[in-house]
This record gives structure tokens, C-alpha cells and sequence, in this order.
């Protein structure tokens, strides 16, 4: 019960200071970007569309040295080791399991058993999952009136945004959109492990420890499962460098971000990834929009709408 209060107090200034709104959408550019520079990685590393082993060990590199990253950045502010609690290791290693090792093994099993459509959908309802499991699973706060609205709101915008004269696809399979509805879920729940482990321990600290875990298994996984990495130059070495920057930062930032705020008012931001990854993948990469610029207009509005909606409370302008 201590726990949980302790949870819901520490939201209340974060939730007025609108402070947390900025860090939120810079989170979410720099996940956006990380779409282009993945398959820019794939490119440079000689991995190919359906090679989940090589691409699971791509990650699992990624992660792991994000969680280096972290660990150094944080000690020098610390200016001491950035060790987590001994106590508190059973939750660096649940952590892992739930945000690295289950969201990114099974989102790649899932990618490469989805059409791209589909795939685009299912992991766009993640924001709306993590509201939920909040609210039902963690308790952190209760589903009103405006969290459905929203966050129908935001599943349409997703919708809008992937929507294809030819449909979605058809056909349901365990390993293709069953893998990524459990990696959602496993997402979803990371975040809400991150809230309460936070409490007791740095929320950059522990997020840094289990990048290295997570990291760790997954470069195992991917070396059973037969994946080979093949870079071709320095310039595979950069990108890898950078997709491990900004998994470092922007992790870290949404640690703390979930620490002090309502995950509702959090997660909700998560619809605007695909958007930002459109368009950073037409200044970065130069692909070509397959969307009508209306559409992804349209689609845009209805995730502003989703966001304005869950932020704004009534009985904050009253008080």
C-alpha cells in the first residue's frame, strides 16, 4: 500500500507543470528516427528482410551497448559507479525480460511474419495498451471517460495512417500478428514495472542495467538462432553508435518521465512515433510518402486530438 501511494503522490507536480509534455515528443522523434536508421543498419550489416536471427542480434548489439552508454553517462553525473541496489537486481533482470528481451525478440519474430500494414497497426496500439494496463493491471490510476476517448482517437489516427485501397491483409498466426500483440503487451507492462522499481532505485541507473542484461540474451539468442553481422565499413559502425545513443537517451528520459508522471499522460505520445517516422524517413532516407499527404494529415489531427483529450482535466481549470 506504502508503494503505491508513494506512486500516485509523486505524479501530482509533474502532471501541472505540463514541463513533462516537450520531453514526451522528443522521446518519440528520436524512436521515430530509429526506424530509418534500422533499416539503414540492416543495409550496412548485410541483414536481410526475413533474417530474424541476424536482426535479433543486431538489436541485441544495439541494446547492449546502449546500456554501457547509459551506465558511463550516469556515473560521471554521479560521479561514482551507477550500480544499481543489490537489492533491487531481481528487478533490473524483470525489467529486461518484459522491455528488452520480450518486447524486441518477439517484435522481430512478428515483423517477419506480418505484413508491414498490419505490423505498423498492431504496434501503434501500444499507447493504448500501456493506459490500460495501467489502470486495470497496476492500478496507478482509474480508465475515465476521456482515456477511452482518446484513446480511440489515437487507434483511428494509426488506422488512418496505415490505411491501403487493397485492405489490411488477411489471416491471423501465432508467430506473425500473435508475436506482436505480445510484444505490445510485454511493452506495456515494462512501463509500468519502470513506474514502481523507480520508486526504490535511478530510474537511468536501472534502465542502463537492463539494457546490458537484455542486450546480453539477445546476443546469444540471435547467435543460436544462426545470426551473422557483416559491416561494411565505418559508416555501419556510426549507425549502430547512434541507434545505441538514442535508445540510451530516450529510454532514459522516459524513465524518469514515467517515475514522476501518470502513465496515461505519458504513453498517450506514443501515437505520434509512426508520424515522426514518416517524415524522418523522407529527410533521412529519401523515401517516397506511399500515403496521400491528406491522409497522413488527417491522421495527424486525430493523434493531437487523441493527446489534448487525455491531457486536459476539468477539474484542474475549476480548482
Amino acid at each position: 500500500m506504502a508503494g503505491k501511494s508513494t506512486v500516485k503522490t509523486g505524479t501530482v507536480a509533474a502532471e501541472r507543470s505540463y514541463g513533462y509534455i516537450p520531453v514526451a515528443i522528443l522521446c518519440n522523434i528520436l524512436w521515430g528516427s530509429a526506424i530509418p536508421f534500422i533499416n539503414i543498419g540492416y543495409r550496412l550489416f548485410g541483414i536481410g528482410a526475413g533474417e530474424s536471427g541476424s536482426q535479433i542480434l543486431f538489436a541485441g548489439c544495439r541494446f547492449f551497448l546502449a546500456g554501457w552508454i547509459t551506465v558511463l553517462i550516469r556515473s560521471l553525473a554521479l560521479k561514482r559507479a551507477a550500480l544499481p541496489q543489490r537489492k533491487n537486481l531481481p528487478s533490473v533482470l524483470k525489467l529486461a525480460a518484459a522491455q528488452t528481451i520480450g518486447q524486441y525478440v518477439l517484435f522481430y519474430i512478428g515483423v517477419a511474419h506480418t505484413v508491414s500494414v498490419k505490423a505498423s497497426i498492431i504496434t501503434g496500439l501500444g499507447a493504448f495498451v500501456s493506459i490500460l494496463i495501467a489502470s486495470y493491471v497496476f492500478h496507478y490510476e482509474t480508465m475515465d471517460r476521456t482515456k477511452w476517448i482518446g484513446g480511440i482517437l489515437g487507434i483511428l489516427g494509426v488506422v488512418v495512417m496505415n490505411w491501403r485501397p487493397e485492405g489490411f491483409g488477411g489471416g491471423i498466426t501465432m508467430a506473425g500478428e500473435g508475436a506482436l500483440l505480445l510484444s505490445m503487451i510485454s511493452c506495456a507492462l515494462s512501463a509500468g514495472l519502470i513506474k514502481r522499481y523507480s520508486q526504490t532505485e535511478d530510474p537511468v541507473t536501472l534502465n542502463g542495467w537492463q539494457f546490458i542484461a537484455g542486450g546480453a540474451v539477445m546476443i546469444l539468442l540471435g547467435l543460436l538462432l544462426g545470426g551473422r553481422l557483416h559491416p561494411q565499413g565505418g559508416r555501419a559502425l556510426l549507425v549502430l553508435l547512434y541507434l545505441a545513443c538514442l535508445s540510451a537517451a530516450a529510454y532514459s528520459l522516459w524513465a524518469m518521465l514515467l517515475k514522476s508522471c501518470p502513465i496515461s499522460k505519458i504513453a498517450v505520445f506514443m501515437f505520434l512515433q509512426p508520424l515522426f517516422g514518416v517524415i524522418l524517413g523522407i529527410v533521412l532516407v529519401r523515401q517516397k510518402m506511399d500515403i496521400p499527404p491528406v491522409q497522413y494529415l488527417a491522421a495527424l489531427v486525430l493523434v493531437c486530438a487523441c493527446i489534448v483529450v487525455i491531457q486536459y482535466k476539468p477539474e484542474e481549470k475549476r480548482t
